[in-house]
């Protein structure tokens, strides 16, 4: 008789299987974590919102309300500009910079381009330098420093003021509606006003004789006197020659005489031209004392 032995179960084996394992493996990565956790629900968000905003009319309704938002933001008292002050010119410059920056006030300060603004002020003839900002109390702050005419320069379209680096400060009707500046000539003078003012100076002694400086021909200048007197100066140390004239004219009064022209352009050599009658009287003597 077969003796029967109960047979012991076999033991499952704990070991997961080949895929299981490397899906527990993936879950441990922190990559594939944070993609499940904020991946998916962002995919999902933007797929959402892709759909709602399909809609024209959706799309519409939310630009209307962000812009409503927008401007009763922007429009509340605290942002917004009633007036424009304007500090350091006179009354006719500061109506020229308000007819340049036409503002309809009040305005918001988020629809003021400050930088825009002091360009144009900026590139006026008169203004030097602007700087723009907003003061508290919804004030438009403009403050400008104006160029300083040096000079009034004739030219064939009419008299001009300029400043010491010849730029055009601003238009004369008549030159004694600024009888305390220079009066320089010549169409090649503007750009050399320095020239002209060191000039000006060095001629201080002959007072109200002098009438203007005149560029000639681009290279040197003449000193403009009354009696229709003119001196003559080279083109290199011009302030030199003419000092030597009025050192002349103060030991022998040159200029008080009946003379034309003092050509000082050849240093060596000076010359001096007398007027038609005193040139006729001259060889008139001349003839008389040869007899």
């Amino acid at each position: 008789m077969r003796s029967l032995r109960r047979q012991r179960p076999t033991a499952c084996d704990p070991a997961p299987s080949r895929w299981a394992w490397r899906m527990q493996r993936l879950m441990l990565t922190p990559t594939f974590l944070f993609m499940l956790r904020a991946g998916v629900p962002m995919m999902l968000t933007f797929i959402a919102a892709g759909w709602y905003l399909s809609d024209e009319g959706r799309r519409q309704a939310i630009h209307e309300t962000v812009a409503e938002a927008r401007a009763s933001f922007e429009t509340r008292p605290e942002f917004m500009v009633q007036l424009m002050a304007i500090d350091g010119v006179d009354t006719a410059l500061a109506d020229d910079i308000r007819e340049v920056v036409p503002l309809d006030f009040p305005i918001s300060s988020f629809d003021l381009d400050l930088q825009d603004i002091r360009r144009t002020v900026a590139a006026l003839d008169p203004v030097h330098s602007a700087s723009v900002r907003i003061r508290p109390g919804g004030v438009l702050q403009v403050d400008v420093t104006p160029r300083t005419p040096i000079a009034i320069w004739r030219s064939k379209n009419g008299l001009s003021l300029v400043d010491i680096t010849g730029t055009h400060v601003g238009t004369l009707n008549k030159r004694m509606e600024r009888p305390d500046l220079m009066l320089i000539a010549g169409e090649s003078a503007q750009p050399h006003v320095k020239e002209a003012l060191d000039l000006y100076r060095a001629a201080a002694p002959l007072g109200g004789r002098l009438r203007g400086v005149v560029r000639m021909g681009e290279r040197r200048w003449d000193i403009v006197l009354d009696r229709n007197q003119r001196i003559l100066l080279p083109e290199i140390g011009a302030v030199e020659a003419l000092e030597r004239v009025i050192a002349l004219d103060g030991a022998q009064d040159i200029l008080a005489r009946d003379v034309v022209r003092v050509d000082m352009r050849l240093g060596a050599r000076p010359t001096v031209q007398m007027s038609e009658q005193a040139t006729a009287l001259w060889w008139e003597i001349k003839q008389i004392s040869g007899q």
